[in-house]
């Protein structure tokens, strides 16, 4: 291609991911053709929203949006909304749609996000059962809630929790299902995740640990949630949420390199040249944590978006954060930064009284006589998250009993 040649970019997925990709891309290629396809018939919005205050009824839908469709327009963004891409041909540099429709690409970003892991139970299929994922999700779910009744969630993950807390703003009678001993174990481990059960059910939510989901029950509409532990739960709406998996299925046909998410080097480029990835479904190689990761946050697809846009406008990146998210649930707004490895054998330090819903939470790593910070969450004790995240990009060695004392800046951690 020659320098005076239009670049010719097509980005595939509709979220905040491929939002942001514009953007970087029109910081250095102001010429570049741009088209975006999404599956969805909206434009690009952010998922956030569709959990907490649009759930909530406190925002509408269109809060979702970071820009409107006309920006698309000012922007030279041809959208195709509504059309799946079907498939990636390398060799022609296409994307065949569902209708049959061929695009070419010069560089192509996959921004191909998540898709929601499915119960396989009798019943599932039933009316009243949902999942949390897309617009259309929430707005339907919004309905429902706010025709009140009985509301089983099951899944104390990120989205059950805050779907929990969204419907008793409603007024609903909830119940979480959760086979594991505490919510959020695998992240949180059993102490925090005891924290957040104690916050729900001083909510008035009923929190069933321990126990497995094996059907629902209903004729023409679900009427109850059947778990493993005897009888049935009484439900007119039911939320299902038991994770997420990357959507690789459109990168499996360029042959790309899969692992956990699409393999990624530092730059967002993935294994084939003139294709990069980057949101929930990118495993990237984090040089600050000497690993790839595949993060499923806002923060990843607003950052990695607009990293992958100017490393596809031939910007030399290097895509390097500190993980992030938040949630919000009832009084409680909680950050937490950072990145715990399985393997790590962490260890969990509480800075101040969890009791008081205004604490601080961090997993270490021991080290000599001290501890390096993996991650730190915390709740209602603001303006400290960056102060987190320079602990643990720094890789400082710590003191556990002044990193527990809340009279000790963490600034004088570092």
């Amino acid at each position: 291609m020659s320098d005076d040649e239009v670049v010719r970019y097509l980005i595939i997925g509709g979220g905040l991911t491929a939002a942001r990709a514009v953007e970087g891309i029109r910081e250095h290629d102001r010429e570049g053709a741009i088209t975006l396809v999404s599956a969805e018939d909206h434009p690009p919005y952010e998922r956030p929203p569709l959990s907490k205050d649009v759930l909530q009824g406190k925002a509408e839908a269109d809060v979702a949006y970071p820009h409107p469709e006309g920006w698309y327009l000012e922007q030279g963004v041809t959208l195709r909304l509504g059309q799946p891409a079907r498939s990636i041909s390398v060799d022609a540099r296409t994307v065949a749609l569902a209708d049959g429709t061929e695009l070419p690409w010069d560089r192509l970003l996959l921004a191909t996000g998540s898709v929601v892991r499915r119960l396989d139970v009798p019943g599932a299929d039933l009316p009243g059962v949902h999942y949390l994922r897309t617009m259309d999700d929430s707005l339907a779910l919004l309905d429902s809630l706010r025709g009140g009744g009985d509301v089983v969630v099951v899944g104390a993950g990120w989205i059950g929790l805050e779907v929990a807390a969204a419907a008793r703003e409603h007024g609903c009678t909830v119940t979480i299902v959760e086979p594991t001993p505490a919510p959020l174990l695998a992240v949180m481990g059993e102490r925090i995740g005891g924290w957040f059960a104690d916050l729900h059910t001083a909510h008035g939510v009923e929190v069933r640990l321990g126990a497995g989901v094996t059907g629902f029950s209903g004729t023409g509409h679900v009427t109850g949630v059947i778990t493993d532990t005897g009888g049935t739960i009484p439900a007119r709406t039911v939320v299902v949420g038991v994770g997420i998996r990357p959507s690789t299925e459109l990168a499996g046909t360029a042959g790309l390199a899969i692992d956990n998410g699409v393999l990624t080097d530092a730059a967002l480029r993935t294994s084939v040249a003139g294709i990069w990835a980057a949101g929930d479904v990118a495993n990237w190689e984090s040089r600050l944590l000497g690993r790839h990761v595949r993060v499923e946050h806002w923060a990843n697809a607003n950052d990695g978006g607009l990293a992958a846009g100017r490393s596809m406008a031939g910007v030399d990146i290097t895509y390097d954060p500190v993980p992030f998210f938040y949630s919000d649930q009832y009084e409680a707004g909680l950050e937490y930064a950072g990145y715990v490895p399985k393997d790590a054998g962490a260890e969990l330090v509480v800075r101040g009284d969890p009791a008081t819903n205004e604490f601080m939470a961090f997993w270490v790593a021991p080290e000599g006589d001290g501890a390096r910070v993996l991650a730190g969450m915390h709740v209602n004790v603001w303006d400290t998250i960056d102060a987190v995240q320079a602990l643990i990009r720094q890789g400082t060695v710590v003191s556990r009993e002044r990193l527990s004392d809340p009279s000790v800046p963490l600034e004088e951690l570092a």
